[in-house]
């Protein structure tokens, strides 16, 4: 399973225009794409961070599905007021505890790993990350998606409110501390987002 991330650092003013425009507009285009498995959105309206994301069944759904994406992105940057940045993903891991609802927040952990270790890296977190984080209040689900060529992997985990996501900063941060000194990994930057649109149909991938 493969993952297109779309990040856009939108205009303040522009935020809901542009959540509307990606539901009513691209969601419903990606549905008839051969090999999608639908997207998410998520937004941080205090660094006015959005990041669209598809989910695809191949390498090459995802690939064939750029030419016609392509133009549909540029209006999407249009609609949210920024320029648009895409990165590819590898979906390593997904785990999901139930369904997320209105409400729900996601924090994001970007790491750089050692190419060399990305494996282990992936089962650390999989075999030992991943069970700590379920036991914390509000744990919706997580996945972790890596770039192989940058070497770098993202962590998402979803909580069913800010609150709970807020309450968690401690622990969270303290699972995080020892995955990373096991995989040998450097966190980039951890930031936490409200998730406006939740509609990933992937599979579990533990």
């Amino acid at each position: 399973m493969y993952a297109r991330s779309t990040t856009v650092i939108a205009h303040p003013g522009s935020i809901d225009a542009g959540i509307r425009f990606v539901e009513s507009e691209v969601m419903p285009m990606l549905r008839e794409m051969p090999g999608c498995m639908g997207m998410s959105m998520i937004v941080d309206r205090q660094s006015r961070r959005c990041i669209i994301t598809s989910s695809w069944q191949t390498l090459e759904d995802m690939r064939d599905s750029d030419r016609l994406l392509n133009p549909v992105r540029t209006r999407v940057a249009e609609s949210l007021g920024g320029r648009p940045q895409v990165d590819q993903w590898e979906i390593a891991a997904l785990h999901r505890n139930h369904p997320s609802h209105n409400g729900a927040c996601v924090r994001s952990t970007w790491f750089r790993v050692d190419l060399s270790t990305l494996d282990r890296a992936v089962d650390i977190f999989k075999l030992g990350s991943l069970p700590e984080l379920e036991r914390l209040d509000g744990f919706c689900s997580a996945s972790l998606l890596v770039d192989r060529d940058e070497a770098i992997a993202v962590s998402s985990v979803t909580y069913d409110s800010r609150a709970d996501m807020e309450r968690t900063r401690g622990e969270a941060g303290t699972i995080r501390e020892a995955g990373t000194a096991d995989a040998g990994a450097e966190v980039l930057e951890v930031c936490e987002f409200d998730l406006v649109l939740a509609h990933l149909h992937v599979p579990e991938l533990v």
